[in-house]
């Protein structure tokens, strides 16, 4: 039986746990064809939110929602194993940015064919059509959250 509205998880405990998933099924991954060097799970999520044009560490922190020295330890980490380096940031000469190396674009390239793998499966298991339309509406444009704030309704009063 379904559960109403009101008794269902909030959506974000499910985004959360789809993201751990995901996560979980990527180091598994990693850790499967490695030949010793795993790569965490912070390691992946960190490399998820690397754009290609490279990242200050005080945005990769803002993007995974972690504190700067956290980030940093696990930049410090990657770039011990080659995967990342950090070098002047050319538009800032205050900033560092934190870039893939050529051993991370083929890390990248093999998570992104890994990820095809996964998703594949995953349709699999829950049907293609809901991943496709799962992907569609995580692809919608949202709006600001500042936004939703300012629409939601305000509180009851008894």
């Amino acid at each position: 039986m379904a559960s109403s509205p009101s008794e269902s998880e909030p959506l974000i405990r499910l985004l959360w746990r789809a993201h751990n998933w995901f996560r979980a099924a990527l180091t598994t991954a990693f850790e499967a064809q490695e030949d010793g060097s795993a790569i965490s799970a912070a390691h992946v999520t960190l490399l998820s939110q690397l754009p290609s044009e490279g990242a200050s560490i005080a945005e990769l922190a803002r993007r995974l929602g972690v504190s700067a020295p956290t980030a940093h330890q696990w930049v410090h980490e990657l770039v011990a194993m080659g995967v990342v380096t950090v070098e002047s940031d050319p538009h800032s000469a205050r900033s560092k940015l934190v870039l893939l190396t050529a051993a991370g674009a083929r890390r990248r390239e093999e998570t992104m064919q890994i990820l095809a793998g996964i998703e594949a499966m995953l349709g699999g298991r829950i049907g293609a059509d809901t991943v496709t339309a799962l992907r569609a509406a995580l692809e919608e444009p949202w709006g600001s959250p500042e936004s939703v704030v300012v629409e939601l309704p305000g509180p009851s009063t008894p």
